[in-house]
């Protein structure tokens, strides 16, 4: 049985999708002390709200990791509530798509501000706050599969999710004899509200793209948050034990593997 109780876990993007499924899990394991970001603020208030109760204390705070203040702010927020942190999750990311040849530079900057430069903020700040206290905590990044290679118009993205890639293994590293863990899952396709926008903004998908498309993959399904968050919730919880520098692809696609 995993047990959570006694963790205090900032989730970034934790207001839908996948932050939002790791977030109810950590609580079914017995997390009392969450503290959620997003940019919407009324969502974000809204699913605070739903979490807390029975003991569970769900700080919502307004971030966009874009942004250096913001990402700094977070974790000094959830100090001051919670009064102190020992886990990370960084779900929030940008998706959006641009080959090598069309990606502009404000958009290549966009890519590496979301999906590496704030969780780098958002790790030190709490291995900062770690260090400071001499407790051992856990982070886990999500990344995605294709940050071994990616699609032709995930040029960024890709590239991003392997800067966090380096970025996990050498934090990993850098304080395992600090007991201070750094995990990351890499997820396939996944089904999540985001993925939807996406489908439709940049691919013109029709209503039923999610139906079609898991139609055609091997398993019939794309990746569901609720599926993996608890894998997820496993890597924070200090169950895990000594696990950390691991990056565990979370996929029915096969790295590597070529067509028959």
């Amino acid at each position: 049985m995993v047990d959570n109780s006694t963790s205090s876990v900032i989730i970034s993007g934790g207001t839908q999708g996948l932050g939002m499924a790791v977030a109810e899990t950590l609580i079914a394991q017995g997390c009392t002390r969450l503290t959620i970001t997003g940019r919407d603020v009324d969502k974000g208030e809204a699913a605070a709200e739903q979490m807390s109760g029975d003991g569970v204390d769900c700080l919502f705070v307004a971030c966009d990791v874009a942004s250096i203040e913001d990402c700094q702010a977070v974790v000094d927020a959830a100090l001051a509530h919670h009064g102190f942190v020992n886990g990370l999750v960084n779900c929030a990311a940008d998706t959006s798509r641009g080959s090598l040849a069309d990606t502009s530079p404000e958009l290549w900057a966009r890519h590496m501000d979301i999906n590496l430069r704030g969780p780098f903020l958002l790790m030190q700040g709490v291995v900062r706050h770690l260090l400071e206290t001499g407790k051992p905590g856990s982070m886990v990044n999500i990344l995605s599969t294709s940050a071994h290679v990616g699609q032709s118009f995930l040029t960024a993205y890709a590239t991003s999710k392997g800067g966090l890639q380096t970025l996990t293994l050498n934090t990993a590293n850098a304080y395992r004899s600090n007991l201070i863990r750094c995990n990351a899952v890499a997820p396939g396709w996944m089904d999540t509200p985001g993925e939807d926008v996406v489908q439709k903004k940049f691919h013109d998908a029709p209503d039923d793209w999610l139906e079609k498309a898991e139609a055609g993959l091997p398993m019939g399904q794309l990746v569901k948050p609720d599926q993996i968050a608890p894998l997820i919730a496993y890597l924070v919880s200090p169950d895990s034990g000594i696990i950390t520098g691991a990056v565990i692809n979370y996929d029915q696609q096969i790295i590597g593997a070529v067509p028959e």
